[in-house]
């Protein structure tokens, strides 16, 4: 093979070259230890001498010549979009599947069943005033759920400290969905029947507590409404969720927007009763809290209270979560420790 011949092949196999591996090939193949290009000036030393110094010069120009074409190839393959190039004999790479994260399952169970029942889904916006988080739901100046360290308190820039007394102006992030309720029954006249699910925020973080939140607030007036009607929702709802089994009871709480108020309590999982570590050897678990609307939170939202009543409640979905689940720290929700979420 002459020296035109060699440049030609080269260029022939260069053309077809489509990544630096294959071009590395090709530069081994003519450059390298036992290369073409390499063996001829080896054997240059059977060569007469006086075409010695011919022959050296035109190896070293096809030299010079292939090691240039095998750079600018380099460069060009560098600048290319590898990404068109799929080879099709390499394994697909497998990307885990995603999954629901635990609060969001109970969260749309939840929804779920009270949609079940009839009950519509309302929202509102997570930063409140003042207002609407408290004075519209009968929760006076003075009581603990004003304090500072309980609720985040939003300052606008250039505006003065927060003010217990200042309820027009005192923003902040809801510490409960219960607003919900009140901008609801503005707008609209009874009947109403709806859950106000969302996240809500409180100045609390400890094994049980975390500083957001998710809640699931329920409401219903119309003509004629009782205690019973709120029993026998909050019964039904209990044993879909924890098994018909599962003993309920309403045990009197106060809460300054509802009058009677009450916790509702589950019959532990665990002693069945007896009482044990994790019902705190009572026998029950505290689930959620409801009772019948006050009749001035319904007037202040213009409700006329002679003609209607209603009843309201107000669950946590971490709570049921964990007691779904048998978690014992409500912080592993929000850890983001895969190991931890993959269980679900």
């Amino acid at each position: 093979m002459d020296y035109l011949e060699l440049r030609n092949s080269f260029l022939s196999e260069l053309h077809g070259v489509l990544n630096t591996v294959e071009l590395q090939a090709l530069r081994s193949k003519y450059t390298g230890k036992k290369g073409v290009v390499t063996q001829k000036l080896k054997a240059m030393a059977a060569a007469p001498k006086e075409e010695r110094a011919a022959l050296g010069k035109a190896v070293n120009e096809i030299k010079d010549f292939i090691e240039t074409q095998v750079k600018e190839k380099e460069t060009a393959l560098s600048k290319k979009d590898t990404r068109s190039y799929v080879d099709l004999t390499l394994p697909g790479a497998y990307i885990k599947p995603g999954g629901r994260h635990p609060v969001k399952i109970i969260l749309n169970e939840i929804i779920d069943i009270f949609v079940s029942m009839g009950f519509a889904v309302e929202d509102g916006p997570e930063v409140e005033t003042d207002y609407y988080n408290f004075e519209a739901l009968n929760i006076p100046q003075n009581h603990p759920a004003r304090d500072m360290q309980d609720t985040f308190y939003i300052k606008p820039q250039g505006a003065e400290s927060p003010s217990h007394s200042n309820v027009e102006s005192n923003i902040v992030l809801r510490t409960h969905t219960s607003p919900v309720q009140i901008r609801v029954m503005e707008k609209r006249k009874p009947p109403l029947m709806f859950i106000a699910p969302g996240k809500v925020y409180r100045c609390d973080s400890d094994i049980s507590h975390t500083p957001i939140f998710h809640q699931v607030e329920g409401l219903m007036v119309d003509e004629g409404i009782t205690f019973a009607n709120l029993k026998a929702v909050l019964e039904a709802f209990l044993h879909i969720v924890f098994g018909p089994d599962v003993p309920v009871r309403f045990r009197p709480s106060f809460f300054p927007f509802t009058e009677p108020s009450a916790e509702v309590d589950l019959c532990c999982f665990a002693c069945k009763g007896s009482g044990c570590r994790v019902c705190k050897n009572s026998g029950w678990i505290e689930i959620l809290g409801a009772g019948m609307v006050d009749p001035r939170v319904l007037n202040m939202a213009g409700i006329d209270t002679e003609v209607y009543s209603g009843f309201a409640f107000g669950l946590g979905i971490e709570r049921i979560a964990s007691l779904r689940y048998g978690i014992d720290d409500i912080r592993l929700f929000y850890e983001g420790d895969l190991r931890f979420l993959r269980q679900f």
